[in-house]
């Protein structure tokens, strides 16, 4: 679980952190790493010796994505972090509306 924290403030209770949105922001910041990370890629060359050819050349942007998401499973970068601390804020301060729910 990520621990938010916002800036001059106490830490969020990893209570009040919702499971759904955790996830959400893990994966988008593994599509934000895999757009990193793309280009870094596509400059290797799939051809010649030890090269996988045409089936390294389809299967390669996979293989960043996995690369990208592993990265943001084991604590990324910060975005899934930044993501879930403004969103707790935002939760945080959002007005009910007459059932009591959150609007």
């Amino acid at each position: 679980m990520v621990n938010v924290v916002a800036p001059g403030a106490a830490p969020v209770p990893s209570s009040r952190i919702d499971p759904e949105l955790e996830r959400v922001a893990r994966e988008f910041e593994g599509i934000v790493l895999a757009e990193l990370l793309s280009p870094i890629f596509e400059t290797m060359d799939a051809d010649g010796l030890g090269g996988g050819g045409m089936g390294e050349k389809m299967f390669r942007p996979m293989l960043v994505q996995h690369y990208a998401d592993a990265i943001a499973r084991s604590g990324g970068v910060g975005f899934a972090q930044s993501i879930l601390t403004e969103f707790t804020r935002l939760q945080a301060t959002a007005p009910e509306d007459e059932n009591g729910a959150d609007r």
